[in-house]
């Protein structure tokens, strides 16, 4: 009982943030979508996905690595080190991310170009902060971090509809501010200065970091392409508008998401200190939570789709909802499955073996995303990027099952990332 309780705390921690979080943008979806036109809340959503996108990079390429580094070192000074080297490439990233955003705000004549790159940069900036801070020890900050985001985020967008102006890019001029605002309560809850730097010293860190990161890289390209290219094709084949009921729908299942994302973040720096040395409890860890997860997402799903079609809407008028929600369902909860095995990979340094599993459902989803697309209405895409989360899952649990596999009975398990011989 005594070891459950400081788990039951971080998970309430976490999982409350993030909760908290995710009603917000739930109650702000639903509000947008009986608010804005079609091609409004198309642009909205497709904004959103570039915060997605965003995420997966600053995820990929500087959260996952800082909080698996920082939970292997000892000396304080050292994981310190990592700390600023990670949030330095955090904000660079973030940066050039959001400055591709407006680009392709852009392309599909959005106006809201400034608002939305602000919105992307300082989104995508909290998460960083938020997994190395949970990384280095301070739950209590993060989650401090969360409530005044999402109580701000509340009076904001508040104040935004009251007013009665250009409600799409004043809310996305709010969400920057309370992004912004939740980026310093971290940073001034950190009690030290605040370092940015692309000196020298971190160069040559990320140098000699450079050999996992890079697959890191590839990963982050193909999970986004597996994950987000059937947003960008609809939007590119059919336009915004067209786009604007399947983001409505997988608006419903978003929470399933953020619960995947809080256990990942939780459960991460642990199994990072597992593999290698009890790779049996990480098996454990990976069946008891990818059980929870399969759960939440059984129950879920049924209450969504039992739910959907009581939804009424201009922007869902002219769609078959409960097809969209089903082919939702499947994609979510497939991911739900798959999660365990992929923070496991990524622990093990085995950065390769994500971009190449993501890489071949990418290619695959979108082959299948770009005939659907040209054979049959926009609402059965959603059947190839469900297609694309399947075959990501049966090959990661694969993968992971051939990486910690024992070389004999009765010894213990060896790990190549440890001894020096990593992937890629």
């Amino acid at each position: 009982m005594r070891r459950l309780l400081p788990l039951a705390r971080r998970l309430v921690m976490m999982i409350g943030g993030e909760a908290m979080q995710s009603a917000f943008h739930f109650a702000l979806n639903i509000l947008l979508l009986h608010r804005l036109s079609a091609e409004s809340y198309g642009l909205f959503a497709l904004a959103m996905v570039m915060g997605g996108v965003a995420i997966t990079y600053v995820r990929s390429l500087t959260a996952v690595p800082a909080s698996i580094w920082i939970g292997r070192e000892s000396g304080r000074h050292r994981a310190h080190a990592y700390d600023v080297s990670f949030a330095s490439g955090a904000f660079v990233l973030s940066v050039a991310i959001s400055l591709v955003t407006v680009l392709l705000m852009l392309a599909w004549d959005a106006t809201e170009i400034g608002s939305v790159g602000i919105f992307v940069l300082f989104w995508s900036f909290r998460s960083h902060l938020r997994v190395s801070n949970f990384a280095l020890g301070r739950p209590g900050l993060v989650a401090l971090s969360d409530l005044g985001f999402t109580a701000f985020s509340v009076l904001a967008t508040g104040f935004v509809v009251w007013r009665g102006g250009d409600l799409l890019h004043e809310t996305f001029l709010a969400l920057a501010v309370t992004n912004a605002l939740g980026v310093a309560i971290m940073l001034l809850g950190m009690r030290r200065p605040i370092r940015f730097t692309l000196r020298a010293s971190m160069r040559r860190r990320w140098l000699g970091l450079w050999r996992s990161v890079r697959w890191s890289a590839l990963s982050a390209t193909t999970v986004t392409l597996q994950g987000q290219a059937m947003a960008l094709l609809v939007a590119s084949f059919a336009g915004p508008a067209a786009y604007a009921p399947i983001a409505a729908v997988l608006v419903f299942f978003t929470p399933l998401r953020i619960v995947a994302g809080a256990i990942a973040n939780m459960v991460q720096p642990e199994i990072a200190r597992l593999v290698g040395r009890d790779d049996a409890a990480v098996w454990r860890l990976m069946g008891l939570w990818t059980l929870g997860l399969g759960l939440v997402g059984l129950a879920y799903g049924g209450l969504v789709l039992a739910v959907l079609p009581f939804v009424k809407s201009d922007v869902l008028a002219h769609a078959d909802g409960w097809l969209i929600g089903l082919f939702s369902w499947a994609i979510y909860f497939t991911t739900m499955l798959y999660v365990m095995p992929r923070i496991t990979l990524e622990s093990l340094g085995d950065f390769g073996t994500v971009a190449l599993t993501t890489g071949i459902a990418a290619t695959f989803g979108m082959a299948l995303i770009v005939a659907l697309l040209l054979l049959a209405p926009p609402d059965w895409v959603l059947a190839g990027a469900a297609a694309s989360e399947i075959l990501v899952a049966v090959l990661s649990w694969t993968a992971v099952s051939r990486r910690l596999a024992p070389r004999e009975a009765g010894r213990p398990f060896s790990l190549r990332f440890l001894s020096g011989r990593s992937h890629g």
